[in-house]
Order: structure tokens, then sequence, then C-alpha cells
């Protein structure tokens, strides 16, 4: 397996899927390609039909998406347990996962990943900030439900595709909430978080995030 990723300051969607490979152990080759803004990402096209990252080759297969991917390596390995195992769980992880993926707009465009970036409040509109509410909703009732660490007790897609989040919520300083705290402590304390961390701060590469 072959994980064709962005940049780690700025690339949301690589890490969701670079994050979840890596804490449910599924070996992969990282191939990270940096963001060309220049030249409108035309190599991308090289390796990717959307010309955008992430992208998962495997088999002889091209996958793209990042939740497309992530349901891929769950149907290529079912004894990971990428979702969790029972019914209604399963259910409710996949809904927020579409969620989170389909939404948030205001959220993501307002303040992009940046895991550089030092943690200072800025200014948001109402659209952020019920975004925001939203998510802590999602968090504090998962939360409960499962006790925890994460959303459904163990790591699994869900906690894949909020990981950016963790760190725009944090960065952003965009809620104080006790729920947000825990998950972002649980999610951030991760040893490939900590790596994918170190290695965006190493980066050579500086992007205005607003053409990213």
């Amino acid at each position: 397996m072959k994980l064709l990723i962005g940049n780690k300051n700025y690339s949301s969607w690589s890490f969701r899927v670079w994050l979840t490979m890596k804490v449910k152990e599924i070996e992969f080759e990282e191939d990270l390609r940096p963001f060309d803004v220049e030249n409108d990402y035309a190599d991308f096209f090289e390796f990717s039909p959307t010309g955008k990252v992430p992208v998962l080759q495997h088999d002889g297969l091209t996958v793209v998406e990042s939740l497309a991917i992530l349901e891929y390596l769950a149907e290529q390995f079912p004894d990971k347990n990428l979702w969790p195992a029972n019914p209604r769980s399963r259910s409710d992880a996949r809904c927020i996962s579409h969620e989170m993926h389909a939404g948030f707009m205001a959220l993501r465009a307002a303040c992009p990943m940046n895991m550089r970036r030092k943690h200072a409040a800025i200014a948001v509109d109402e659209a952020v900030l019920k975004d925001v509410r939203r998510i802590e909703t999602i968090w504090s009732q998962c939360l409960d439900k499962s006790g925890g660490p994460f959303l459904f007790g163990d790591y699994s897609i869900a906690d894949g595709m909020y990981a950016p989040i963790v760190n725009r919520l944090q960065i952003y300083e965009l809620s104080n909430i006790d729920a947000v705290a825990s998950y972002t402590q649980t999610m951030t304390s991760l040893t490939p978080w900590q790596d994918w961390d170190k290695a965006a701060r190493d980066e050579p590469w500086v992007i205005d995030i607003d053409e990213v």
C-alpha cells in the first residue's frame, strides 16, 4: 500500500487517513507530495484523477477521497475494527463521519488546519460558532455514551475524520467545554499525532493557506 499525501502542516484530509492507518497499525509506504500552488497542483494529476490528496494505491487500484479510502481500509482489514462493532454505534459513527465530510464549511473556511500556528483566538462569525456548537454536541454525546476516551470507546474512523477539527478548535481557541478539552488531550497524546505534528513543524514550506 502506498499513501500519497500533501504537506503535513496544512493537509487536513491527508491527516485523517494517515493518522488512522498509523493508529490501527496498517502498514503503508508514505509518499509526500508538496502542494504546488503556483502551478495549480498540475503534478497532482499525475497520480490523482481529482488532482487532490490523499490517494491510496493498492493492488492496482487508485482510491481517492479520505472517507472512501477509510471505508476501503475497513473492508480490507476487518480485524482492525475501523468501525465500532456494535451496530448502533457503527451507524452513529458513520453518520457523524459523513456529517464531517460534507459539513462544517464555515469553520473549515475560516479556520484552516495549521499545525504550526500559535494558539490564539480570532474573531469568528455566527456561522462558525454554529459549527463549533454542533461539534461540541457531537463529541459530548459520543463521549457520554461510550465513556471515552475516543468517540466510540476505541479509536475508529470517526476519530480520524474529526482529527483536524481537534487542531482547529485548539489553535483558534474556539471551545472551552470539558468534553473538548478531554478529547483534545486524548487525540494529541497519540504517538502518531505527535509524529505528524513534529514532521509538520519541521517542513520547510510556507503557503498562504487560503490557497490550499
